[in-house]
């Protein structure tokens, strides 16, 4: 059996699930559009450089879901799926995501996104494992922090290694393993991948793709 991982923004989708999270708030007046949307655009500013300080934007982008009941939250992400997330979803990336899963391989996405974001869109995908950066609760309610390490960075690999132990698994599990992903910030868990793939990536990682020989991949045209 085959490990395939899968980032999600930028990679899987053709957009970032946590910048139109957030704008799709703003355009629902649950957030200020003033006050957030230029702070949602610095922070994904710094997300696209590699220089994201991951606390203080969880900060910011776990507050709203503690200030709203879970049911109304959910009902605005029915809606968040079908104006932004299903129209920025390809073709190609449904067909990568299917083959894999056709072949058995136990795939998961591993994405900085939180989980309330990603769970519905895993599913869309049809993949059974989500590693995603998760909102603490408390009987129900968001408290707006998060529980355990973010999946970002370094904190990726921590996470994933810890899926993988709940499984019962390890990297040496596998007769492959395949990471797919945009961005430089998933170095290190590309790093442990035996087939790294750099999907439309960003500059950093394009260049480190090409100096080390992995393939680079193109969902989004």
């Amino acid at each position: 059996m085959n490990l395939v991982l899968f980032d999600l923004d930028n990679t899987l989708l053709a957009g970032d699930s946590d910048f139109e999270w957030a704008q799709f708030l703003i355009s629902k007046n649950v957030l200020d559009r003033e006050v957030h949307e230029a702070r949602n655009i610095e922070f994904y500013e710094h997300y696209k450089a590699g220089t994201l300080d991951i606390h203080a934007f969880l900060d910011f982008q776990l507050a709203p879901l503690s200030r709203h009941p879970r049911e109304e939250l959910d009902a605005w992400h029915a809606e968040f799926m079908a104006t932004h997330i299903r129209p920025i979803i390809g073709a190609p990336a449904r067909t990568l995501v299917q083959r894999h899963l056709d072949d058995g391989s136990l795939c998961a996405i591993v994405t900085a996104t939180n989980s309330f974001v990603t769970g519905p869109i895993a599913r869309e995908f049809g993949i059974p494992h989500l590693v995603a950066t998760i909102p603490a609760q408390e009987n129900g309610r968001f408290t707006g922090k998060p529980r355990g390490t973010p999946a970002f960075k370094d904190g990726k690999v921590e996470r994933v290694d810890a899926w993988l132990e709940e499984l019962g698994y390890w990297w040496g599990s596998f007769g492959e393993t395949w990471f797919y992903s945009d961005s430089r910030n998933d170095l290190p868990l590309l790093s442990r991948a035996s087939h790294p793939v750099a999907v439309d990536p960003d500059d950093a990682l394009r260049d480190h793709a090409r100096q080390h020989g992995w393939p680079i991949l193109s969902l989004h045209g």
